[in-house]
């Protein structure tokens, strides 16, 4: 079973979580830029990004998080990217979104894996999972993920490669 773990990061929460969630899964882990535009063959697609002005980030929000910090981000390119850049999706793809957020409530954060969730339904995929959202600091900007998050990524992919596994046996 091939399972992706696809990922955007900015400071290095977002792959630290990523990271986490792929040895849960037993997965192959991927920076957007490195991400295959052919996923034949690929049995469970997980993709996240950092969550920036409520959803997804666009080349603006990633031009400002550059300017925070005074060295290279991770990612160069967004998730919203890749997934527009995809051609043709194997029907029915079982995927899981997840992002990195503040912790508050969404109503004030926004989740950028509803944006994931939402375009990979788009291309034909099925929800394997409920979006996720793991929870980062912001000081400094580059804090990382919270206490107890990358175990609870862990978990999470854990779960989800269980699930995945006993659908396709």
């Amino acid at each position: 079973m091939r399972i992706l773990v696809v990922f955007e990061s900015m400071f290095g929460a977002t792959e630290q979580i990523a990271r986490a969630v792929g040895k849960g899964l037993s997965a192959e882990v991927v920076d957007v830029d490195d991400a295959p535009a052919d996923l034949t063959g690929v049995d469970l697609l997980v993709v996240g990004g950092p969550t920036h002005v409520h959803g997804m980030s666009r080349a603006a929000t990633r031009q400002s998080a550059a300017q925070q910090v005074d060295h290279p981000t991770r990612s160069q390119t967004g998730v919203r990217e890749w997934l527009d850049s995809l051609g043709t999706v194997p029907a029915g793809l079982p995927v899981a979104a997840f992002d990195t957020r503040l912790d508050k409530t969404r109503v004030l954060t926004g989740a950028a894996s509803l944006g994931i969730a939402k375009r990979l339904r788009r291309l034909g995929c099925r929800a394997a999972a409920p979006a996720e959202s793991f929870f980062v600091g912001t000081t400094p900007v580059d804090a990382g993920p919270n206490p107890g998050e990358l175990d609870r990524a862990e978990a999470w992919g854990a779960a989800l490669g269980a699930a995945a596994r006993r659908t396709v046996s």
